[in-house]
């Protein structure tokens, strides 16, 4: 204040220096999308441009068909006629603490298998579609985790760690390798209905930049919300838009970091393009006729219908360049696959669910030449036991359990490992979680010993200081 007591302008700190020029940048980031269309097109910069990866990559594109609850592995792809011959018996080996250890007798189980394919490998009757597709799977039978509590498995299969707040796999995979397109997330979740327990920081970015963290879609209706412009007119629209990054900069300029800043700048101009893109995406009435069917979009239960929508987006998804898709189970069966009681009919209704979808993208993606660089998995956070929990149900498993992969780099028809008589514990080739990620890194053409972000003082990675690819499963 001069001697008038005239007020003077403040000088300008440094922090707010910095934020009003991130405002700017990102003004005039948006300034060129208005001049340009870039529907379609690889990001030519920022958190979501290309990069190389290590090495010549197998896999563009993965698709997690993540089967939330844990399904049983005896009663799906690992049979074991001990279970059949000694069903209602005392079990034969010594049954570890699970989660709610009412344990019971051996259960064998209700579903029989066969043999399929030219690999001949055997596959339950709750698969018949799936099973005709076995001679592209690799079935690992030897699967472990570190947990046997839903939350904490799930935070272990999808980031790697049982604790809350690390990167999920889909966001490693765009940190690592950026997107094809510049109007889609590099990392899709196709919400079926079900969240997994451990809620939406199991598709977090975590300590990454907020632009990898997993984007939920719907799998009907607009597919995200509030994706149609608000405003008819585009100028109005964008000036919209822009008020917003640039409140929303300012905040995080003078409180966050200034990687957040880049990320929220980068995020608002993919929300501006994916107005354009998302409609057409959603749009599956353009599909054949032909190719609804084999989906399953006319199935008797509407939750095979769901399941179909989401599967037939996973493989638009995968055409449109997206890195990483991951499909939740969907909604309305009882209680996921997770049957602590009444194995038969909780069981029954989720594989009729999945089955038809799941073999009609396999069978689609291969008839397009998109399976050859399309990693698919198959599973959940664990598996079951092969004794009962009271009556009629099965408890957690993380001793052994089974998942499938397919597709790019994967030897089709092959089996990996094996658990015991029972079907309880992984005997030969056991395969960790750690294991799985650093062999689904490895088909994108990264080392997963050298894909490090550095926090806190110390550099992480997705497998932590563990992991080994499973050779044997490659082709």
């Amino acid at each position: 204040m001069d001697s008038c007591h005239r007020l003077l302008p403040r000088a300008l700190s440094r922090r707010e220096m910095l934020a009003r020029c991130a405002n700017g940048f990102g003004a005039l980031a948006l300034a060129s999308l208005m001049g340009e269309r870039a529907f379609g097109v690889v990001p030519a910069s920022g958190p979501l441009a290309p990069k190389p990866p290590h090495y010549p990559a197998k896999a563009r594109s993965v698709i997690f068909l993540y089967m939330d609850g844990g399904p049983s592995q005896v009663d799906t792809f690992d049979p074991k006629p001990r279970l059949t011959a000694e069903n209602g018996k005392p079990f034969g080996m010594k049954m570890e603490p699970t989660q709610f250890n009412n344990n019971g007798s051996t259960l064998g189980s209700p579903w029989a298998f066969a043999k399929h394919g030219q690999s001949g490998i055997d596959v339950s009757e709750l698969f018949p579609h799936v099973a005709g597709c076995v001679d592209d799977l690799a079935v690992i039978r030897s699967m472990t985790s570190e947990f046997s509590e839903h939350t904490n498995a799930n935070y272990f299969l999808h980031t790697g760690s049982g604790l809350q707040g690390r990167p999920s796999m889909g966001a490693w995979a765009g940190y690592g390798l950026g997107s094809e397109n510049a109007d889609l997330p590099g990392f899709v979740v196709l919400n079926g209905g079900l969240i997994p327990p451990g809620g939406l920081d199991n598709f977090n970015s975590g300590f990454l930049p907020a632009s990898y963290q997993g984007s939920v879609f719907l799998p009907t209706g607009t597919g995200v919300a509030n994706v149609a412009p608000s405003e008819k007119q585009a100028e109005t629209q964008a000036r919209k838009l822009a008020l917003m990054k640039k409140l929303d900069e300012g905040v995080v300029g003078r409180l966050g970091r200034l990687d957040a800043v880049e990320s929220a700048i980068a995020n608002y101009e993919l929300a501006f393009r994916m107005q354009a893109a998302v409609p057409e995406l959603m749009e599956v009435s353009k599909e054949s006729e032909a190719t609804r069917k084999l989906y399953g979009f006319d199935a008797p239960m509407p939750q095979t219908r769901i399941f179909a929508q989401e599967c037939l987006l996973a493989r638009r998804l995968v055409e449109r360049g997206v890195r990483f898709i991951e499909l939740t189970c969907p909604s309305g069966m009882g209680d996921r696959w997770d049957q602590h009681g009444n194995l038969r009919d909780g069981h029954d209704k989720n594989s009729r669910a999945v089955d038809q979808p799941i073999a009609a993208l396999l069978k689609d993606l291969k008839a397009r030449g998109l399976l050859e660089s399309t990693l698919v998995i198959w599973g959940g956070e664990f598996g079951r036991t092969p004794f009962a929990q009271g009556k009629d149900g099965r408890d957690h498993n993380p001793f052994g359990f089974t998942m499938w992969m397919a597709g790019a780099g994967i030897k089709g028809g092959t089996v990996h490992g094996a658990t015991d008589e029972y079907g309880y514990k992984a005997v030969q080739d056991r395969v960790t979680i750690h294991d799985l990620h650093a062999t689904i890194l490895h088909l994108m053409g990264i080392d997963h010993t050298r894909l490090t972000f550095r926090f806190s003082g110390r550099d992480f990675r997705l497998t932590d200081v563990y992991g080994e690819v499973v050779k044997e499963i490659l082709s």
